[in-house]
């Protein structure tokens, strides 16, 4: 049994998605049999998001109580810390978690240049990377820059073709482990589809800015969509986008035959994610435009989430296809005639559809099966 730290964005963003996604690697190592702490600091003025206000602050209180909840839930409300924009040490004390890394085997970085001093001390350190393609060019523009960057024993992303002849972004000295998103499937709740269930998803519009290397720009969902946004026009299903972000342009969204939700209500808790996930007939999203140019081989656990209720999956490609088996359960698709063919494709034969969604979740992304393999790669 291993003593492993992970350092995250939970209490600062206490997001419905984003805090499956720290869950998944947190009760799956605990699954797994190992002692399993969380840690988190601020690390700006006002970083941290009051939901329930709709405000950024310097209180972290809501996301304290948030995430305690989620945690006691899984055994482990006296295993994380969180240091607050004065100082001001939360949940373990600075003594305690400073005794924790000291003692720890493994020490998991979900943000990228946190904690390091601490985490110094650990046996072994891994940095993980969930925004594959954008995050290498990122490393290689501080490079060419002249920046120093952290330095982790082992470096692992979602994105399988990183590194790979599929996939031409740098990446410099560093090589790449990879493996697929961890979905905790123990959470999903199945129950009957619906009648008049729409194919759904769950986006932010713009998560981050578009940037440019080497004479090339690199954006977000904002960009691929646009290229799908005619879709309800070729099928009979309903069509729903749950979208973030204040530059959506929701009335040309509804007037393309879109049914709009607010993403923020739906993503209040993972419990109000998963309800409306497990709602759906469906899932049909576009990826980021990052993700697409870069043929990274990106597939987002929310993804995962909806085929472990047994909801099928349209996706834009990024060359996940070149990983995981699609045609059943799964359709990577490229234009909007693809994505229209493949809905229709799985409301004839729904039933299957729904099987070899929950197949390919449970072989393929269940948390126990995909972090054994990521801590063989790490020889432990």
């Amino acid at each position: 049994m291993a003593r492993i730290i992970i350092n995250g964005n939970m209490i600062r963003t206490p997001r419905g998605g984003l805090n499956l996604w720290h869950l998944a690697w947190l009760a799956g190592f605990k699954k797994l049999g190992h002692n399993v702490y969380f840690v988190e600091r601020s690390g700006w003025e006002n970083d941290c998001y009051d939901i329930s206000k709709r405000v950024m602050t310097n209180d972290c209180s809501y996301g304290i109580s948030v995430v305690n909840q989620l945690l006691s839930g899984y055994g482990l409300s006296n295993n994380w810390c969180f240091v607050d924009h004065y100082g001001t040490y939360h949940g373990l004390s600075k003594t305690a978690i400073n005794e924790v890394f000291e003692s720890a085997d493994l020490y998991i970085d979900l943000e990228w240049g946190e904690w390091m001093e601490e985490s110094a001390k650990v046996a072994k350190r891994v940095f993980v990377d969930g925004e594959p393609g954008w995050f290498q060019i990122k490393l290689q523009r501080d490079t060419d820059n002249g920046r120093n960057l952290p330095q982790y024993d082992y470096y692992s992303t979602i994105g399988g073709l990183i590194g790979t002849c599929h996939c031409d972004v740098p990446v410099g000295n560093i090589q790449w482990n990879h493996h697929l998103p961890p979905v905790l499937l123990d959470e999903i709740k199945e129950i009957e589809i619906n009648g008049g269930a729409a194919f759904t998803t769950i986006m932010n519009w713009q998560s981050n800015k578009p940037f440019e290397y080497n004479g090339k720009y690199y954006g977000q969902k904002d960009i691929e969509f646009e290229k799908f946004i005619g879709l309800p026009g070729f099928v009979k299903e309903t069509m729903e986008v749950a979208i973030s972000g204040s530059k959506t342009p929701r009335e040309r969204i509804i007037e393309n035959g879109w049914r709009l939700k607010n993403a923020d209500a739906i993503s209040v808790s993972p419990a109000s994610y998963l309800e409306y996930i497990a709602n759906s007939k469906g899932e049909f999203s576009v990826a980021k435009n990052s993700f697409v140019q870069t043929n990274c081989g990106w597939f987002g656990d929310r993804d995962g989430y909806y085929l472990g209720s047994g909801r099928p999956v349209v996706l834009q490609d990024t060359e996940f296809s070149k990983i995981l088996p699609c045609g059943k359960g799964l359709i990577a698709v490229e234009t909007v005639e693809e994505a229209a063919e493949a809905i229709k494709m799985i409301s004839a034969d729904y039933a299957m559809h729904s099987k070899a969604a929950r197949e390919i979740a449970f072989e393929y992304l269940d948390t126990e099966k995909v972090l054994s393999k990521f801590m063989k790669n790490l020889d432990m």
